[in-house]
């Protein structure tokens, strides 16, 4: 409140549907925040992908003075459903006119912004122009800078009515304590009433109402200068708009064919938009001058302020506070739920030296697939560009891909899996890297096992047996008797045989070699088996960060839950050969790292004593043997 006497709060509205549109939705936030010097209140009417998306991208930002409103899409459908609407943003397009209603009854004005808008200045100068508008006035817009309402395009183009070259609806500013006043919506569902009688649908969604209803009360429009919304659509007047590019406040990529639109300076504008793209969000988290304000919970402050930093291991620990921002479904997804409840999402996380073994992992696996992507910014472009060009993956919509944007000196890895785990939307999980191949057949495969052994009603971890190749160019086994001929042959090994036996060492090769039916091993110290188990199984420690104990920390806990581990008799997954990487050097050659992550490990046998009593027991005994 101190902050607000000094520094007015700005009020900015969005409507945001679907994947792509929460993509673009972060753009424009960013590009605002860069500029701000002003705490922001974002109002998003959302469907409720939407909402997922960004709901935890905020929470995980942590902007200070930054508060976020959601409103549900859903509930205001209602409203404009019986407008017929031809334009591609369909229902949605028409959601800014129920903005009196949908918002909050005592905000008295809002800026209300398309998703496809980039700011190159402070928002506080267009907030400030409220302050012109006359005692009539109750909206503010730019002119429309393409000749569409002056209907002469094309031979029989007949558009709504409008005033001279009518207004574009992509920023307006909105007072809504004085549309309210004049029954600003009866008002527009008459003009809609009316022009719909004749023209049957809107071509330009909610433009096409407001602009009919100021052709009728042109008093009370407030008309923008034009570089508030220059829009780069095809045919414009926008390069009449400014004499200087450094003129320019807002840009409007309006045009269908966004960044690939015609315009003497669309080199400027594109590199201005790629700025924002790629920039580095956690940058926009500094704090506003003289607007002391805490984003971090309070909880995690204290936290902070408790640690030691003359800890050997402060690093580690600090990395375990770290709040990554997160962007789940950074890409289209749709996924329908199966009837029968067998379902497994096949779980894993990488970074971008490990983007293509995506699509082999697409043609091995045709299930739902939940991935979390640690990634910059920059990346995270580079990712989108890598997707959409794949004829492969840009034909999966069942791949659930979340952005953990990098952040600090390690790679968190337990925090990136358990991203991943806990937005998968299935019953069953199996719990993979990305580099390896799971055998053809796998996923119908395990969901058989998982109604023959009764997985329903039982705790059990059902153990894909690993192998690896060290061949970059491998004919991948059909069966398992081609994968045991392989290994006889020396072109295929158990996994990390030669490096780590200990890890894969109780899953029994000898054993699973004649296996028809799938047995039972028992937990020993250092088991890291690939699993499948429910859903709603214990997360991964987030302590271990980069290399080492990460997964064995998770396996153990399984065990401490006293979930069964069974090794499947006809499944097998391959690993794939890779450079390896930073951490694993890291480990390697860091006294330092190793002696952090011994004490970790006995904090983990600490707390796993604590949680689980005498279960844990064996843990601590088999921890002193080693």
């Amino acid at each position: 409140s101190e902050c607000r006497e000094i520094i007015y709060l700005i009020h900015v509205a969005c409507v945001c549907a679907g994947h792509n549109a929460s993509r673009d939705v972060v753009t424009l936030v960013k590009s605002v925040l860069f500029h701000r010097r002003n705490p922001l209140h974002f109002h998003f009417i959302t469907d409720t992908v939407a909402n997922r998306i960004l709901s935890s991208l905020f929470q995980s930002w942590m902007v200070p003075s930054v508060q976020v409103s959601f409103y549900d899409a859903d509930e205001l459908k209602s409203e404009v459903s019986w407008i017929p609407n031809k334009h591609y943003s369909g229902i949605y397009g028409l959601m800014k006119l129920t903005l009196t209603k949908a918002l909050p009854s005592d905000l008295s004005k809002v800026i209300v912004l398309d998703t496809d808008i980039t700011f190159a200045t402070d928002i506080a100068e267009l907030w400030g122009i409220f302050r012109k508008f006359t005692d009539k006035q109750v909206i503010g817009l730019v002119e429309n800078q393409s000749d569409w309402y002056l209907g002469n395009l094309w031979k029989n183009h007949k558009p709504w009515p409008a005033l001279g070259r009518g207004f574009n609806t992509g920023v307006i500013l909105l007072y809504l304590e004085r549309l309210r006043r004049i029954g600003w919506e009866q008002m527009w569902r008459l003009t809609a009433e009316r022009e719909l009688m004749s023209m049957l649908s809107t071509s330009l969604a909610d433009q096409d109402i407001f602009n009919a209803f100021i052709k009728q009360n042109p008093v009370l429009v407030h008309q923008l200068p034009c570089f508030w919304n220059v829009q780069l659509s095809d045919h414009t007047r926008s390069e009449q708009c400014y004499t200087e590019v450094s003129d320019l406040k807002v840009i409007h990529w309006n045009s269908p064919k966004k960044l690939r639109v015609k315009n003497k300076h669309v080199e400027f504008f594109r590199n201005l938009y790629l700025t924002f793209l790629e920039y580095d969000g956690n940058l926009l988290r500094r704090e506003l001058f003289g607007c002391p304000t805490q984003a971090s919970p309070e909880s995690l402050q204290k936290a902070l302020e408790e640690l030691d930093e003359d800890d050997q291991c402060y690093d580690f620990r600090r990395e375990r506070l770290t709040v990554h921002r997160v962007h789940l479904y950074f890409l289209q997804y749709d996924y329908t739920p199966t009837e029968d409840n067998t379902d497994i999402t096949l779980v894993a996380q990488l970074s971008m030296d490990r983007l293509q073994m995506l699509e082999a992992i697409c043609k091995h696996w045709e299930g739902p697939i939940s991935l979390a992507l640690y990634m910059s910014d920059a990346e995270a472009q580079q990712f989108l560009r890598y997707a959409q060009a794949s004829e492969v993956l840009k034909n999966r919509k069942n791949v659930g891909y979340h952005i953990v944007y990098k952040e600090g000196q390690f790679y968190p890895v337990n925090l990136v899996r358990n991203v991943a785990l806990k937005n998968a939307n299935t019953p069953y999980v199996f719990l993979t890297d990305v580099d390896f191949l799971p055998m053809y057949g796998l996923y119908d495969y395990l969901r058989k096992s998982v109604v023959q052994m009764d997985m329903a009603h039982t705790k059990k971890a059902l153990v894909v047996p690993a192998f690896e190749t060290l061949r970059y160019r491998l004919s991948f086994p059909k069966s398992k008797a081609e994968l045991l001929s392989m290994l006889d042959m020396g072109t295929l090994y158990t996994f990390r045989y030669h490096v780590w036996p200990k890890g894969h060492a109780p899953t029994n090769y000898a054993k699973w070699r004649t296996a028809t039916t799938p047995y039972k091993v028992e937990w020993e110290p250092d088991f890291e088996p690939y699993v499948v188990v429910r859903r709603e199984c214990p997360e991964y420690d987030q302590r271990f960060v980069g290399f080492g104990w990460n997964k064995v920390s998770h396996i153990m806990e399984l065990d401490a839950q006293e979930y069964d581990l069974m090794v499947l008799p006809n499944a097998f997954m391959i690993h794939m050969p890779h450079a390896p990487s930073f951490d694993i050097s890291k480990f390697r050659s860091s006294s330092s790292y190793r002696n952090c992550l011994n004490t970790l490990k006995d904090e983990f046998h600490q707390d796993l004593s604590r949680k689980y009593g005498s279960a844990a027991l064996k843990y601590l005994t088999a921890q002193r043997n080693i």
